[in-house]
């Protein structure tokens, strides 16, 4: 276990949270209409879900490299491919006119938690995103590390729901997201791309007959 794949693993996880998507569109409304606190119940909830496709990805990662490196390579460039396609949907995003909704819930915590399990989006996002952050140490990886991993990757979620946390509710932050939406959802775009480039940059050699033994 190094140091890199812990931190490919807190930074993956903590990315899943941050990154623009239904589930922080759904917590900007709730935090719009009932504060911090509806919204922690909210993450709270969806936490679950976080934990449960985090998980299946890293068995599916860790399986995918215990069996070979040719099939993470393939894992890897299908991966990069599903976030290059998020991403350019993302920068070719258009303003929603329910986007940033303030949304009324009476049970935040019971909502959170279906929509983190329910989330048709959870597993292969999840997938794509450790996938990309963990394929630079791809040989070091087996079931023995996916304890410390999931530990790595719980501190993320965690952290990054602080974050989250600290700015729903503010008005400030409201006005700002529901001004520059648009932007901020194509840089969300940007970042998948990005995420795109590093996994196939690591699955392409291994499959094209590059990488040294």
């Amino acid at each position: 276990m190094t140091g890199s794949m812990l931190f490919g693993a807190f930074f993956a996880a903590a990315c899943y949270v941050l990154i623009p998507g239904p589930a922080f569109l759904a917590l900007l409304g709730i935090g719009a209409g009932q504060g911090r606190k509806a919204g922690a119940l909210f993450l709270g909830g969806h936490l679950a879900g976080d934990l449960l496709w985090s998980s299946l990805a890293l068995v599916a990662i860790i399986g995918a490299q215990t069996i070979g490196a040719t099939v993470f390579d393939v894992l890897g460039l299908l991966c990069g491919v599903y976030l290059a396609w998020i991403g350019w949907k993302a920068l070719r995003a258009r303003r929603g006119l329910e986007n940033g909704a303030v949304l009324t819930v009476a049970r935040p915590l019971r909502r959170g938690l279906l929509f983190g399990l329910t989330n048709p989006k959870g597993y292969p996002v999840a997938l794509a995103t450790f996938t990309a952050l963990l394929s630079s140490s791809s040989s070091a990886l087996d079931f023995a590390a996916l304890p410390p991993l999931l530990g790595a990757s719980l501190i993320g979620f965690l952290i990054a729901d602080g974050v989250l946390v600290a700015i729903i509710g503010a008005g400030l932050v409201r006005r700002f997201y529901r001004r520059h939406e648009l932007a901020i959802v194509r840089l969300s775009g940007l970042l998948f791309l990005g995420f795109a480039a590093q996994a196939i940059w690591h699955a392409a050699p291994g499959l094209l007959g590059w990488r040294r033994a």
